[in-house]
């Protein structure tokens, strides 16, 4: 009865009830479902849409028929959860879900990344960027409500481990001749495997391993994926090593052999520790996505090396060169605080995504005179060492419509982040300007006090801020109150999820009353103590529970509004 109610939930009642004969069809298909609940919920979903009787038996004799079929190939369960892959709409969404088992058990992929690497791969069919990026929206979304995949995050998708073991069975063994995939990923290699079983392999996972060298020189004609991120000990690939490859269109790590790679047309080298960025990539001349996202160690560029990417669509540079930036040579781009940069990114006329890390308030300023690139502008890292503004008009940023991502950093002189408010409305004519604007982080401005451009930011999830020594108030009152026509109507944070508030020792508030945070999950606060109030009340988080992370004294310290919060609350804190 377990089972079928499990079933049962997942087809849901409007399909059940589309025909007299469907109930008892569905009890059979949930019979041949073995007990298996992950059978049960991802069949039931397959099934969801059918509502009529031929299909539901059109779906007995297949999953009777791959039982069959493929007795004794895998576990029990992969002919049943191989329903709902056939099931799947058509042959793009199946290829989008099997390259998933690519990633290592349970990591988390974030979405934009996974959609980049469709998009390399040719797998969506919109020749412009934006309808490219909705259609893999789409089929993300396809294959969540098929439980084809698990939403850990807005951002974020990850595999079951069973469903993954069943799309490798699928790439491995059931479709070979067709996707012919070997994947690695996280099984714990000091060594690649040895490059003959790569011979006639299409797309190759060795990501979070512990490989240390690539040698050798592989022949595998028709490789046209490799995976070899998260490999930290990585320190040396043969010159030769890609040069038997053609076919590749992804991959990772700079031997100057990689430049003979014309077909490369996504380089993914985030989250590494290069340091520079060899002038030979300028052969890759079919490049449409360049990753180099948090290369914190990256701070040379040549001059004319980026503008040689003349297909680039995609580039992605949010926190590269964060902890060198400012030691950048000066034949570097990003010498100066990427002035030059700029000026080369203005003669990339297919760039559509625009991730950037500045060194200035003046390049800024460069950037945004340039409606081509603000058009093009998701993520913005400020890193403001040396740099002598201590007033950034944040009403420029009104301008990026598609702004996403903002960090401001190591802005010793930083006082304001100012907004002219009247300007704003006069323009726009309603007070949310930075609707796209989802995820603010704000670090060692010792002498900015208050962040209160913050209220126009209606979707902001995640706000974290470090080491700001002067920051007393998130939303300052006294500024708010300058434009009071707007008081009535502003509730902030109302899609806030993430804050985290660390070295912050003269904040006082947050905001001055209660807030409803109906979507917060977390909230950690260390070293705030002049923090004595947080924005709730009896009527805040009521839909949902979230963790507050801190010091046992400086939660002890709390002012609540009255003994019921301070009891509603107690359970959510935690050491």
């Amino acid at each position: 009865k377990r089972c079928w109610e499990l079933f049962r939930e997942n087809v849901g009642e409007e399909t059940l009830e589309s025909d007299h004969e469907i109930v008892e069809l569905a009890q059979t298909v949930a019979k041949e479902c073995g007990g298996l609940p992950l059978a049960l919920i991802t069949i039931g979903r397959a099934m969801a849409y059918r509502k009529k009787a031929e299909q539901w038996r059109r779906a007995i004799e297949e999953l009777r028929r791959s039982a069959s079929e493929f007795a004794g190939l895998g576990k029990e369960v992969y002919p049943l959860l191989k329903f709902s892959y056939d099931s799947l709409q058509n042959d793009t969404i199946r290829s989008c879900f099997l390259y998933c088992c690519l990633y290592s058990e349970d990591y988390g992929i974030l979405k934009w990344d996974l959609i980049d690497c469709w998009i390399g791969e040719g797998f969506l069919g919109e020749s412009d960027r934006f309808g490219a990026e909705n259609q893999g929206y789409d089929i993300l979304d396809t294959l969540v409500r098929a439980c084809l995949l698990e939403e850990v995050e807005e951002d974020e998708v990850k595999m079951h481990d069973v469903i993954r073991d069943m799309a490798i069975w699928i790439t491995s063994e059931i479709e070979k001749e067709k996707r012919n995939f070997l994947v690695c990923a996280g099984a714990g290699l000091e060594e690649a495997p040895d490059v003959k079983e790569w011979e006639n392999v299409r797309r190759l996972s060795l990501m979070q391993n512990q490989i240390e060298t690539l040698f050798g020189v592989p022949t595998c004609p028709h490789l046209i994926t490799l995976f070899i991120d998260f490999n930290r000990e990585l320190k040396t690939i043969a010159d030769g090593f890609f040069r038997c490859v053609p076919s590749l269109k992804k991959g990772l790590e700079l031997p100057l052999g990689m430049s003979k790679l014309g077909s490369l047309q996504l380089l993914d080298i985030s989250h590494t520790c290069i340091q520079e960025l060899p002038q030979e990539l300028k052969l890759l001349v079919n490049l449409k996505c360049l990753n180099l996202r948090r290369t914190i160690w990256l701070n040379k560029i040549s001059w004319q090396l980026i503008s040689k990417f003349s297909r680039l669509r995609v580039l992605r540079m949010f926190a590269t060169g964060w902890f060198s930036f400012h030691e950048a040579p000066e034949d570097s781009v990003l010498f100066g605080g990427g002035e030059v940069l700029i000026q080369e990114l203005l003669g990339l006329k297919y760039l559509e995504v625009l991730e950037l890390t500045l060194g200035s308030y003046h390049a800024l300023q460069i950037l945004l005179s340039s409606n081509k690139l603000k058009s093009c502008i998701r993520s913005l890292f400020l890193q403001l060492f040396r740099d002598t503004t201590s007033i950034i008009d944040a009403t420029a940023f009104a301008d990026l419509n598609h702004l996403n991502q903002l960090c401001i950093s190591n802005g010793s002189e930083l006082e304001e982040l100012k907004i002219d408010y009247t300007e704003i409305v006069r323009k726009r004519r309603e007070p949310f300007v930075f609707r796209s604007l989802q995820r603010v982080t704000i670090e060692e401005c010792h002498k900015l006090k208050d962040l209160t451009f913050l209220v126009f930011a209606p979707n902001l999830k995640s706000l974290s801020l470090y080491d700001c020594g002067a920051m007393e108030e998130i939303i300052s009152v006294g500024k708010f109150a300058e434009t009071p026509e707007m008081m009535g109507h502003i509730s902030p944070f109302e899609n806030l999820q993430m804050l985290y508030l660390m070295a912050l020792p003269e904040l006082k508030s947050v905001y001055w009353k209660p807030l409803p945070f109906t979507h917060l999950k977390e909230m950690e606060v260390l070293g705030c103590d002049q923090l004595k109030k947080l924005p709730l009340d009896s009527n805040s988080a009521k839909e949902r529970k979230f963790v507050i992370l801190g010091d046992t004294q400086w939660w002890n310290r709390l002012q609540w509004e009255d003994e019921a919060t301070q009891i509603a609350f107690r359970s959510y804190f935690q050491t």
